[in-house]
């Protein structure tokens, strides 16, 4: 595994495809890392599908009301327009680049519209920069990103088996 320098601003992402470690940026976006952590924390990622992921763009997930497959409120066809029941958080835009493993939060196109849902870079995807808020990286697991099925929206997609902050990992 990836040498993680501060476990409590990592996490660790078990896919279908596999393991994908994930370096967490307070200092640029400390709402969203909150968020990310609290969800994670709570469980809320596991069994939520990859709903949207175009090749060579992007894979979305973290439709945590429509989008978890484990769930009864689960419902394909509108994963991708639900969040959490959290209140939506407030814009951290920065200078950040939106490059390859790049986490970054979904949103509606109301600038302060992010609540769970969150994609990673496949490629370079600067048209993005300052308009969505970067708050991780991924350090490990870009393979197993890239291999995740496309589509919009994903025929039997891909999942999120489990979501967790890396100090919380024994």
């Amino acid at each position: 595994m990836a040498e993680i320098k501060d476990r409590e601003n990592a996490l660790i992402m078990e896919t279908t495809k596999g393991t994908v470690v994930i370096e967490l940026f307070p200092d640029l976006a400390p709402g969203h890392v909150a968020r990310m952590k609290e969800l994670a924390r709570e469980g809320a990622y596991d069994g939520v599908v990859f709903h949207r992921v175009i090749d060579g763009f992007m894979a979305q997930t973290g439709d945590v009301k429509f989008g978890n497959s484990s769930k009864p409120s689960f419902a394909p066809s509108r994963a991708g327009m639900g969040g959490s029941d959290k209140p939506d958080l407030k814009a951290e835009f920065s200078n950040a680049n939106h490059g390859r493993g790049t986490c970054s939060m979904a949103r509606s196109q109301n600038p302060n519209s992010a609540n769970s849902q969150f994609f990673i870079c496949f490629d370079e995807a600067a048209f993005l920069n300052r308009q969505y808020t970067v708050w991780g990286q991924v350090i490990e697991g870009m393979d197993n990103v890239d291999k995740i099925k496309r589509g919009e929206p994903v025929p039997d997609p891909d999942k999120i088996v489990s979501l967790k902050v890396a100090a919380d990992v024994k």
